[in-house]
């Protein structure tokens, strides 16, 4: 190791010891049996993000507002001198998938190139017991379509993460960040910032088949310890870190309920969002072309280039909003529109979409958002109460539009509502997060002796009235690009 890498180790180490640390012992521990003693190790690690804004209007083009959390997931690569790939992933032990997996360049790619995706997909769910590995397979797929004569050899790879999954708070973006960026640089590949956020979205969509957008990708990557990532996604425009004030905590609590965003709700959910974008374009004649020029394709018209939130809301609630079905049947929006505007979202016939809902939700997202951002990113520290009243309330109403949108559940409308019961006690917002429908709930409040009281009553409460033991949320961390590659 240089004393280059050994001052990034040594700034990784003090940032975090304790996870860092652990994972090196792990690597160490495999020397002889997965890993060859002397070739170099490539390791990064990527933590989960909590949505305090913005969770669900990243596909339409608004602005999100995202924070790391202290969970991560580590990767390592080390290159072989054959075409071979062998994966160990102690951490799926308990949940009785296949914890090491080999493969072959073979198996995704041929003398041409890479195999149709189609093949790799039915390759990759061929068995149950280790379809997880859909967004690994799929960075190096990208990787040997983007770089074929780079991609010549296999890898010895070592996954481990503490993030709990199902929780709505990124764990797939963490393993396809780490995956990519540790694999990109055992062949020698730069790849992070925007860049890497727009691949690893594409693996999500092309590769795993979940309709997601950039947020989740860019806030893993971007984040640093105590920061805000905001960002406008049209498609991926960053905005300056804003450091949380040192006054405020943010937490997480799990309601306990599982969420994915491969789930019915969300891709219902974002898929009656582009029926209403669909529907506006028709009122207007505006006429809309598919756009592949990009990574990822999509669909684009010459006023709003394809961003539902560029409409304002008084427009919207002038001119759109009572034109809009309240709700519409699939079966009966594809008769009438064979081309739905979003290639990662099928219409189901036998689904009923909340077109109107989902769409006014679009809209006026990106508005409470970049209200909240400019509130926090220009007030003066200390924060008044008023400030920090009208940034709960900003909180409050994203929550509210989650459940008008068919994504809210029974359980973080507990929370929620818990969290407004100590209003005045240095809690002051709260809204579910991510794709919705389960999943975490973020809170805000003041980092004061009250404060966690509060929490800690919020938190006992949902205990005794749900009957669950939530996993709870504090602290961050930093982002990929910020922790970098370790070379062991």
């Amino acid at each position: 190791m240089d004393q280059t890498q050994l001052d990034q180790t040594q700034r990784n180490f003090h940032a975090h010891s304790g996870d860092v640390r652990a994972f090196l012992q792990l690597t160490q521990s495999m020397k002889g049996s997965l890993f060859d003693v002397k070739t170099p190790i490539y390791i990064s690690r990527c933590p989960g993000r909590l949505d305090l804004m913005g969770g669900n209007d990243d596909y339409s083009g608004g602005m999100v507002f995202e924070t790391t959390i202290a969970e991560a997931t580590f990767f390592a690569a080390q290159p072989r001198n054959d075409r071979r790939f062998i994966l160990q992933n102690p951490s799926v032990r308990s949940m009785g998938w296949q914890e090491r997996i080999e493969f072959n360049l073979e198996d995704i790619s041929s003398e041409n190139g890479v195999l149709d995706i189609k093949e790799v997909r039915n390759w990759i769910n061929r068995d149950p017991q280790q379809n997880w590995i859909a967004t690994l397979v799929g960075n190096l797929y990208y990787l040997k379509k983007e770089y074929p004569q780079l991609i010549k050899n296999g890898l010895n790879m070592l996954l481990d993460s503490n993030i709990p999954l199902g929780k709505g708070v990124s764990s797939s973006a963490a393993l396809e960040v780490a995956v990519m960026k540790a694999c990109a640089a055992a062949y020698g590949i730069q790849t992070s910032g925007v860049e890497l956020a727009v691949q690893t979205q594409w693996v999500e969509n092309a590769i795993a088949q979940s309709a997601s957008g950039v947020m989740d990708q860019f806030a893993v990557i971007m984040g640093d310890v105590d920061s805000f990532t905001p960002m406008l996604c049209q498609p991926c425009i960053p905005f300056p870190l804003v450091h949380l004030p040192a006054e405020l905590k943010i937490w997480g609590i799990d309601s306990d309920v599982r969420h994915s965003v491969a789930g019915i709700a969300y891709e219902a959910a974002r898929a009656a969002t582009f029926m209403g974008y669909q529907l506006i374009c028709e009122l207007e004649n505006l006429p809309v072309t598919r756009d592949e020029s990009g990574v990822l394709a999509r669909y684009t018209d010459p006023r709003w280039d394809g961003y539902l939130a560029r409409i304002s809301p008084s427009l919207f609630r002038q001119k759109y909003e009572n034109v809009l079905p309240d709700q519409i049947l699939g079966e009966q929006f594809r008769k009438t529109h064979p081309l739905h505007f979003d290639p990662y979202t099928p219409i189901r016939a036998g689904v009923i979409y909340s077109v109107r809902n989902c769409t006014r939700y679009a809209v006026e997202e990106n508005q409470r958002v970049q209200l909240f951002f400019e509130l926090l990113n220009a007030s003066h520290v200390p924060l008044t109460d008023r400030t920090l009243n009208l940034l709960g309330e900003l909180m409050y109403g994203a929550h509210v539009g989650y459940s008008d949108c068919g994504l809210g559940s029974p359980e973080t409308d507990l929370i929620v509502n818990l969290v407004q019961a100590k209003q005045g006690q240095d809690l002051f917002g709260a809204k579910i997060t991510g794709g919705g429908a389960g999943g975490t709930v973020a809170i805000l409040g003041r980092d004061t002796t009250e404060g966690h009281q509060a929490f800690a009553a919020v938190v006992n409460e949902y205990k005794r009235q749900s009957g669950k033991v939530p996993y709870i949320f504090s602290g961050s961390s930093q982002g990929a690009d910020a922790f970098g590659i370790l070379v062991a």
